[in-house]
């Protein structure tokens, strides 16, 4: 497996400007998101006071971003991390689609409003997934419920219905879904707790309860909490100093992940200061290595 210098988790301002910055200085830069960039940003009715850019809309911001990535060559890897660990001396990092290696990590992955639910995150691993291809092959001949908070959900829970013996798919959105004959949906419902009782695994809804094997909360983004052990956090924003630097040596945050103000020139610059922060640990790191 081939080691970046840096990982950037995000795709709006912050996560963009932090993966330019990065790329002037020549670091190999692995950028991780959505090719379609930030949902937030294009659908922004006007931007006054991003520089250089006056009474832009969303849309045309967007594209801007896009030719900036295109003149230098870099390339969006579109996965989702759900966990990032730190190695001592690099980071591995589990996405949905496998994992990767960096030197340091820059998070911008935006905040996460989503409240977990009663008793989730307590069975965290034990019998609730963030990642169905990540632990479907657990799931070979047994029961899966999946909670998708969008329509890209769905090919996960397509994933598990070639291996699980039921698979029941919770939308959490009111467009039609697309799904395997085999997935069984349960529109309209609302899940209030999670609980695990002898071995199986138990969704309440207001209506009733649905035992199953295991259950896979997909949501556009993962909580501070959930994606990085042991991450200092305050209420649900990544504690950072002056440089970005979060209590994990080698680990960086930058944009709404930080708190207020939530606009998109704070995030930028944050990307930026991030950036050139991860810059300056990889060369130290580098110089604490020769002098060994």
């Amino acid at each position: 497996m081939s080691r970046f210098d840096i990982a950037v988790i995000g795709t709006g301002p912050a996560g963009l400007e932090a993966a330019i910055t990065a790329k002037v200085r020549n670091k190999n830069v692995l950028l991780l998101g959505s090719t379609n960039l930030s949902p937030k940003v294009e659908k922004a009715h006007t931007v006054q006071n991003y520089l250089g850019l006056p009474q832009v809309s969303g849309e045309d911001m967007q594209k801007a971003f896009s030719r900036h990535l295109e003149s230098m060559d870099i390339v969006i890897t579109q996965d989702r991390i759900n966990t990032v660990y730190a190695m001592g001396s690099y980071f591995a990092l589990q996405g949905h689609a496998g994992m990767y290696e960096a030197d340091s990590v820059i998070l911008a992955c935006g905040m996460s409003a989503a409240k977990p639910f009663p008793g989730e995150l307590e069975n965290l691993g034990r019998g609730v997934s963030y990642c169905a291809t990540c632990d479907g092959a657990l799931y070979k001949g047994k029961s899966a419920l999946v909670i998708g908070y969008s329509a890209e959900e769905e090919k996960e829970a397509d994933f598990l219905a070639e291996m699980a013996d039921e698979v029941i798919y919770i939308p959490m959105y009111s467009r039609e879904t697309s799904l395997n004959e085999k997935v069984r949906v349960l529109s309209g419902v609302n899940p209030v707790s999670i609980e695990k009782k002898d071995k199986r695994v138990i969704l309440s809804l207001k209506e009733r309860n649905i035992e199953t094997d295991g259950i896979f909360i997909l949501r556009e983004s993962v909580a501070p909490s959930q994606l990085v052990p042991g991450l200092e956090l305050e209420k649900n924003r990544v504690v950072v100093d002056r440089k970005q630097k979060t209590n994990i040596p080698g680990l960086f945050a930058c944009g709404d992940i930080t708190g207020e103000p939530y606009q998109y020139i704070k995030a930028a610059g944050e990307g930026n200061v991030a950036a050139l922060s991860a810059v300056s640990y990889l060369a130290e790191m580098k110089a604490a290595q020769a002098q060994k």
